[in-house]
């Protein structure tokens, strides 16, 4: 049963499903960061910049892995959190209502992201992208990696 369970996560993950199950289970897992995201985002809060979170994982589990960082609670840093509730990271329309939800243009918008799939989305509306690479992201091309630099 249980490497039932591990195939059926693996092949969801092979696939990038946005199940809710999968994205729960995320949530559980999602204990530690990146050592350089905290100084990242208190480096912007401390800019004057609003740093918000939008993600394909549930609301619940962006604030179980902010709250419960290896770096402690640092829920305070970010002004606010989006999953797919405003839209999928692939549909302009979600960019629009991330900003409209902010009161500010889309064009006031950095979104950092790992996955190269949504680029049309961010052209529509004018949000400024950069590409975050991660070593379980090693495999983008060069032009995948340097698009939106």
């Amino acid at each position: 049963m249980i490497q039932a369970m591990v195939d059926n996560v693996c092949w969801q993950m092979s696939l990038d499903r946005k199940t809710r199950a999968r994205k729960q289970l995320q949530g559980h897992l999602w204990r530690a960061f990146f050592e350089d995201v905290i100084p990242a985002v208190r480096k912007g809060t401390e800019a004057g910049m609003k740093v918000c979170i939008s993600s394909s994982g549930s609301l619940e589990a962006q604030k179980l892995s902010f709250g419960h960082s290896t770096k402690g609670d640092s829920l305070e840093l970010d002004d606010g959190h989006f999953d797919t509730k405003i839209g999928y990271k692939v549909e302009s329309e979600s960019y629009r209502k991330i900003a409209n939800s902010r009161g500010c243009s889309t064009k006031n918008i950095l979104f950092l992201k790992d996955v190269t799939l949504e680029p049309s989305a961010f052209e529509e509306v004018d949000v400024h992208v950069a590409v975050v690479v991660r070593p379980a992201k090693a495999g983008l091309t060069h032009d995948e990696k340097t698009y939106h630099n």
